[in-house]
């Protein structure tokens, strides 16, 4: 299972196989039939967006490229997991995963219903061949003042299963949008890292990630305050998560969608503390974090025009292009050594 990587110079030579996690937003995969009770009216033959099963099958096979291909420029198999978001409901991800690109690898998914009143939720995707799904829960956001009480948005799928033969859990996440004010996403961030920690009391041998589109930087008081994710990995704390993407962001001057000209990071895949060697070490008898990436292609960006450089959405000012998302992929690299090497 994995895919070798390289050989690690140590004391002895260390035989390491890789694996790639990752998360992509795949902006507004709607299909083109009303839900009961939601708000998915623009995506209609008659809404907005004029959306039909030409273009939901071109957005599905678009999706389908992208998801196959993060992770295999270090693991030719690609992702273990992918953590999505912005997906309407089990019919689009039944027909996301028979795509083929994704079902050469036989990948399912995780998904429960939520209450976002637009109708989108997260999921997780999942190649059997490296992850087993143990347990999945969607908890809710909850409101932290009684006149939000009526206040509705995507939960945290929590998704306990084994990769590499280990315990691990994944926070799939959506928090509430920048239109909402940074009060909501810092109830999201405390809440999660309450998930986080509960996962670890039951079992602290558990490798926990978090991931997800968290519409804040990780410089912002949601993610570094509340949620504990660290740039540092050597000043990471027992209690805390260490965050790559802080200086992919502050240094590298990057980031996974691009406003006014501007980068913003809000994509981020974060881990506890258990997954990383601190202080030097080269210990790869559990597995461990080895790099991040933030996926690109040519083809996710618009090439020409106004919005050169930009990512290349599905539809944008009204005209549909036939693209992406407004969003890029993100992934971990993780490594492990082969037994009896």
């Amino acid at each position: 299972m994995g895919v070798t990587l390289f050989s690690l110079a140590s004391s002895a030579q260390q035989k390491l196989q890789g694996y790639a996690v990752g998360f992509y937003n795949l902006e507004n995969l709607f299909d083109y039939t009303h839900d009961e009770g939601k708000k998915d009216y623009d995506f209609l033959p008659d809404g907005s967006y004029h959306w039909n099963e030409m273009k939901y099958t071109h957005k599905l096979h678009n999706m389908a490229r992208v998801l196959s291909e993060m992770g295999t420029d270090k693991i030719p198999d690609g992702c273990a997991f992918i953590g999505v978001s912005e997906v309407e409901n089990d019919h689009v991800l039944r027909d996301l995963v028979a795509q083929p690109a994704l079902a050469a690898r036989n990948f399912k998914f995780c998904h429960i219903e939520g209450p976002d009143r637009r109708g989108i939720d997260c999921a997780l995707l999942y190649n059997p061949k490296y992850f087993k799904v143990n347990d999945v829960r969607l908890v809710p956001y909850v409101p932290d003042l009684p006149k939000d009480s009526t206040f509705k948005t995507r939960g945290f799928l929590t998704v306990s299963g084994e990769l590499a033969g280990e315990p691990v859990a994944v926070v799939v996440c959506h928090w509430p949008s920048r239109f909402s004010g940074s009060f909501y996403r810092e109830t999201a961030g405390r809440e999660v890292r309450a998930v986080k920690d509960s996962l670890l009391r039951a079992n602290p041998e558990r490798k926990v990630f978090v991931m997800g589109d968290m519409n804040d930087d990780p410089t912002n008081s949601s993610m570094y305050e509340k949620l504990g994710a660290k740039e540092n990995i050597d000043e990471v704390k027992a209690d805390e998560m260490f965050n790559p993407w802080y200086n992919t962001l502050v240094k590298g001057h990057t980031g996974t969608l691009r406003y006014n000209g501007n980068w913003n990071l809000f994509d981020q895949i974060v881990m506890t503390p258990n997954l990383l060697n601190q202080k030097g070490r080269r210990d790869f008898s559990t597995l461990k974090y080895i790099s991040h990436q933030i996926f690109r292609r040519d083809y996710l960006f618009q090439d020409s025009g106004k919005y050169k450089g930009n990512t290349k959405r599905t539809t944008a000012g009204g005209v549909w292009l036939d693209g992406y998302s407004d969003h890029l992929p993100v992934v971990v690299y993780l490594a492990k050594a082969v037994a009896g090497k």
